[in-house]
């Protein structure tokens, strides 16, 4: 009998040397992922350690684990040794600083492949082009794409996460062609194109006032209950059907899961009953929900 493996064993990146010069959150989220699809990981942390290891050690421990943390100044000769004798062993280097930063430190892409022809470079920056030297944080990147509303801020840090991803995605594509070509190349992931990524649905209309995924259906809004709210996302037609029978609304047809009355239904049927009831309800009935107890 064969035995099927889970997708998590599954390791693409197995033998790929990773060099991390990245700091604060992208840079070791994205390492974490790299590590995860069987990388060896070196990270370069600078003499002060990682400004994430000051403010939270311990999510600096989550993301760095399984990684070989080394401290190098790569602003003196000693450092710079350091830093020869992990590039000639690397496959991928990844960073996260201001193009500036890079020429200081003598890692400009066309001197790192002039001396390493097979390395690959992904460099995370802010902004492409010439406003990668402007100063940013993810919540600037999430405003400037419009994804910040009033004055509270998002719940999590979407740009950084969002450009982990990338980033990882990045070395892969970089692994990739190396093994087609024999040469290493260079790849830039931006903070602010992660946000605009992540941003497209609204960019689209999808979540604009009035659209179906802005509350305009009935079945995909976030409800009050007895003791909670209740988010429900019954889109497609039988999920719909499920809950709008469940409401007592007899029939229902491509109109009137925007109608006032449907909505009434709805928010009846959640407001008199608490999220264990409903949570029930929506298991028997194969309702897609979940509630949020206050």
């Amino acid at each position: 009998m064969t035995t099927v493996k889970p997708q998590a064993d599954i390791k693409p990146l197995r033998g790929v040397r990773i060099l991390s010069l990245a700091l604060n959150l992208p840079g070791p989220a994205a390492l974490r992922r790299l590590r995860a699809m069987g990388a060896t990981c070196t990270k370069v942390d600078p003499p002060a350690g990682d400004p994430m290891h000051t403010y939270n050690h311990a999510v600096y421990t989550t993301l760095h684990e399984g990684v070989k943390v080394i401290s190098a100044d790569l602003r003196d000769p000693a450092g710079q040794k350091t830093l020869r004798n992990e590039l000639a062993r690397t496959n991928v280097l990844l960073t996260s600083f201001r193009p500036s930063a890079l020429v200081k430190l003598g890692l400009t892409w066309k001197a790192l492949h002039k001396a390493y022809p097979a390395l690959s470079h992904v460099a995370i920056v802010g902004s492409h082009g010439e406003r990668a030297e402007e100063p940013g944080h993810d919540l600037t990147y999430m405003a400037e794409m419009g994804l910040v509303s009033g004055m509270e801020l998002p719940p999590t840090l979407f740009a950084d996460m969002g450009g982990s991803l990338m980033a990882s995605e990045a070395v892969l594509k970089a692994v990739l062609q190396r093994t087609r070509s024999g040469k290493g190349v260079y790849l830039e992931v931006a903070l602010a194109g992660a946000a605009e990524y992540l941003g497209l649905p609204r960019n689209w209309g999808l979540t604009s006032p009035g659209k179906s995924l802005a509350g305009a259906h009935a079945g995909y809004r976030i409800y009050p209950c007895k003791d909670g709210r209740v988010a429900v996302a019954a889109l497609e037609p039988h999920f719909a059907a499920a809950l709008c029978k469940a409401a007592g609304v007899e029939a229902i047809d491509r109109n009137s899961m925007t109608a006032p009355a449907t909505h009434a239904a709805i928010a009846k049927l959640f407001a008199g009953q608490t999220c264990r009831q409903l949570t029930a309800l929506g298991t028997a009935q194969d309702i897609p929900m979940f509630t949020l107890p206050e």
